[in-house]
């Protein structure tokens, strides 16, 4: 059998062509499947969670993506901390489960022990000679911002991450998710690329005939919707609109409700976009009915109608925060064929399945766009594996953002491969 030639890797970038989508071996290839597992995933800041996972001293997550696992922990001073899931004994893993309480971290193979810091302080039968010291966890840089949980293993993690800080914590405020707690965790594997599932939650060019029940809250102008120039009627629609969204910032920024749209997805490394969003029918929550879904709001919000505040990071997340609840999503690559979508909901602390929510009505919006985000992807993932397949043209009037991503993505190999 004759091997396949290596890709050429640099010669992909540079042919890659603004405004069209990536050539096939971008979503296939295990080449570059790794080589995003190394720079992407491995030096630039991803989501990994939210403080509300981790209420009390000692509870921690585990998070792994390809070969790189670690363990993100609250200590008993309350601070959240990650560390390198592997003992500096000989390498085991520190923790198996998903998520748990410790009162120390604790090696299952030859019982090192650790402190939730990090320091190593019980390692039997090493000699007088070794330094406990010298052998503490190997920590991975965490930022929290209002409740959300960044981490970025390189060892020199990008500075920008300020920047996206100074715009989230004011917006986040209000809802005090780190006061919240997580009312239902669904992870769903999608059978595609993760650049994929990226791209298709940069746009919703597709939504209008697949997404019936978030359709329920998201008027088509606030999610991208161009009409054509010949559509008289639909410009004038469209401009009533974008008067009235103008008219309702104006109203939250007023009300100390940061709002405007803030867009950094590309030429940086740390790339976001936010914006608070007006929901249609009563404006109160992404539900199908349109209404709130907990009747405790978040934090100490008295009012449910503040649309819906809107967060995407550059390369794994997007976010949705409600007077009544936040959604949550972070995609794991898994394969070059399929990623983990993982989808959080998050209401107040205090807030009573069954009384204040019911869980069905809280999640039903998000769970049938999911597995219909989930069938699209998968629809996509089936078509680059086609010869026939070529890079297409992403429509200027509706997937401007999606050209975006790509193009971060594009700018961030460049960047490292010089």
């Amino acid at each position: 059998m004759l091997s396949r030639a290596p890709l050429d890797i640099p010669r992909l970038i540079a042919e890659r062509r603004r405004g069209y989508t990536l050539a096939a071996p971008f979503y296939r290839a295990r080449e570059i499947f790794d080589l995003d597992l190394e720079v992407i995933f491995g030096r630039h800041w991803i989501f990994a969670g939210v403080e509300a996972e981790l209420p009390e001293p000692g509870d921690y997550t585990r998070l792994d993506i390809g070969h790189l696992s670690i363990v993100i922990v609250r200590g008993d001073d309350g601070a959240v901390r990650a560390f390198h899931n592997v003992c500096r004994h000989r390498g085991a893993r520190l923790v198996t489960q998903e998520a748990g309480c410790v009162g120390k971290l604790v090696c299952p193979y030859h019982q090192w022990t650790y402190e939730l810091t990090g320091e190593l302080i019980h390692a039997s039968h090493m000699g007088e000679d070794f330094d406990p010291s010298c052998h503490g966890l190997k920590p991975v840089h965490l930022r929290s911002i209002g409740g959300l949980i960044f981490v970025c293993m390189a060892a020199e993690a990008p500075a920008d991450i300020d920047d996206l800080a100074a715009v989230l914590e004011p917006r986040l405020a209000p809802f005090d998710l780190r006061n919240a707690k997580v009312a239902k965790q669904v992870d769903l594997v999608e059978e595609g690329n993760w650049k994929l599932t990226m791209e298709n939650n940069r746009e919703c060019y597709h939504c209008a005939g697949n997404h019936p029940e978030l359709g329920q809250s998201f008027n088509k102008y606030a999610v991208g919707f161009v009409p054509d120039a010949d559509d008289l009627a639909g410009q004038a629609e469209a401009a009533a609109y974008e008067a009235q969204v103008a008219a309702q910032v104006a109203d939250w920024e007023a009300r100390g409700f940061p709002s405007v749209a803030v867009e950094h997805l590309s030429g940086r490394a740390t790339g976001f976009r936010t914006e608070r969003i007006m929901l249609d029918g009563s404006g109160e929550s992404q539900t199908l009915d349109t209404k709130a879904a907990c009747r405790k709001l978040l934090g100490g919000l008295s009012d449910a109608k503040l649309g819906g505040l809107h967060l995407w990071t550059q390369p794994n997340s997007w976010h949705h925060f409600m007077g009544d609840h936040a959604v949550t999503f972070c995609a794991i690559p898994l394969d070059p064929e399929h990623t983990l979508v993982r989808t959080r909901w998050l209401v107040h602390k205090d807030a009573v399945e069954g009384v204040d929510y019911d869980l069905d009505r809280l999640t039903e919006v998000w769970n049938a766009t999911n597995a219909q985000d989930a069938a699209l992807v998968e629809l996509a993932q089936q078509g680059v594996r086609s010869p026939a397949y070529e890079p297409g043209p992403y429509s200027p009037l509706t997937e401007g953002l999606v050209d975006q991503f790509a193009t971060w993505y594009v700018e961030r190999l460049r960047a490292h491969l010089g």
